[in-house]
């Protein structure tokens, strides 16, 4: 996909407080008409949640009740042979996405009608992933020496998958690989380098041909994430905005290369979204900015590699009124930018 200048355009991260899946995509693309993304939607099902979306057709997987965990009591040489054979042959139909596990996804891949500038997808990152979910002795399998390499394998190959079905409704694909794990980085317990870390990474974005981007929501050591080649750098500007201004120079080296920053500027609480205003947020947006422009970086430059967020998914706002209350904000908002700089 060629450099796209987004000039603030809105997005969202992914996850919805709706259960029923065609309201979520109607909310979805009544408000962000240029880059709509497929809703998740834990609310409606545990095979929702963004560890056990993911996890559908790996090794030894099992979901029951509200637990995911791989289980290494039974045989894994043959459905690991078989994933690193769809892995070498790059065979990327052999671990889809079912309704089941993202009735979201496949109403959003239904709807007729949409003539989007781009079209956004998700998936939750190696690291997550392969940190959160457990063996049975529950050891992280991130640290099993074969089921490690094997998570980043198999989660290139699902995003391959998303990005292919979401191509039939644009051309111009997103897909961000979620990391909110990645807040965990450089503390005791995470003991990941930064190589490993940015190996994992790569692995998956191998996968994606279109725009690649990576979701944290907390506060990060950027640049590990900065040093990779994703294409996007989505982040909590609501709470955590001087997080990325800690890094200026890698920042600036990043927005050079044509990469695009994600300010999750609208909050995705209850309470904050209620004192909130468009006024108010672009302020907001703006004081977010200033640190970087203080160091060299064109205001203008801002406006045209970034788009517009939520902090992080919408599924802890409790009801779909306050998740429509946030996508109106942040479509107002964007409107708002866009007119006045763009």
């Amino acid at each position: 996909m060629p450099y796209m200048e987004f000039g603030c355009l809105p997005t969202v991260i992914g996850s919805m407080p709706h259960t029923d899946p065609s309201e979520a995509c109607s909310q979805v693309t009544h408000y962000l008409k240029d880059i709509p993304a497929w809703p998740q939607l834990p609310n409606r099902s545990f095979l929702e949640n963004m560890y056990v979306q993911s996890s559908q057709g790996f090794p030894g997987v099992v979901v029951k009740e509200n637990s995911i965990y791989v289980d290494c009591s039974q045989d894994l040489d043959k459905p690991l042979e078989q994933l690193y054979a769809a892995y070498l042959e790059n065979d990327i139909d052999k671990y889809p996405i079912s309704p089941e596990y993202a009735a979201g996804l496949h109403d959003f891949l239904d709807l007729k009608n949409l003539s989007p500038k781009a079209v956004k997808g998700h998936i939750t990152g190696p690291i997550t992933w392969g940190l959160t979910v457990t063996d049975d002795s529950r050891r992280a399998i991130l640290y099993d020496d074969i089921l490690g390499d094997a998570v980043a394998r198999f989660l290139r190959l699902k995003a391959a998958w998303q990005e292919k079905r979401l191509s039939q409704i644009s051309k111009n694909t997103i897909i961000f690989v979620d990391e909110p794990y990645m807040a965990a980085f450089g503390s005791v317990s995470m003991s990941l380098t930064k190589e490993r870390v940015i190996n994992l990474l790569e692995e998956v974005f191998g996968g994606i041909s279109g725009v690649k981007g990576v979701h944290c929501c907390g506060n990060t050591d950027w640049s590990v994430l900065l040093d990779t080649s994703a294409d996007i750098i989505s982040f909590d500007a609501y709470n955590y905005a001087q997080s990325l201004s800690l890094y200026p120079a890698e920042v600036k080296k990043f927005l050079e290369r044509k990469g695009a920053i994600a300010w999750g500027i609208i909050p995705n609480d209850e309470e904050s979204l209620a004192k909130e205003s468009v006024a108010s947020l672009k302020d907001r947006l703006e004081e977010a900015m200033a640190p970087f422009t203080r160091k060299g970086v064109r205001f203008q430059q801002l406006i045209k590699q970034g788009l517009l967020t939520p902090s992080c998914g919408l599924v802890s706002l409790a009801t779909k009124e306050a998740s429509a209350r946030a996508l109106e904000l942040l479509a107002e908002l964007s409107l708002k930018i866009r007119k006045r700089y763009m």
